[in-house]
């Protein structure tokens, strides 16, 4: 949840983590179903009201 905190797109996530951006975008999308928010926003909107991301961090 970090990177895409950190407002980044599917293509760059994967270029971070070394995999395909279809597998990017399955796991934020598996991300954003499974904690049950709308989109990426709401998604890093609960990572930092959660503690899960910290500004600056």
């Amino acid at each position: 949840m970090r990177l895409v905190a950190l407002g980044l797109s599917n293509g760059e996530i994967a270029e971070r983590l070394v995999i395909s951006p279809l597998t990017a975008k399955t796991h934020v999308a598996r991300a954003i179903a499974k904690l049950d928010v709308r989109d990426r926003i709401q998604l890093v909107i609960l990572a930092y009201e959660s503690g899960l991301v910290r500004p600056g961090g």
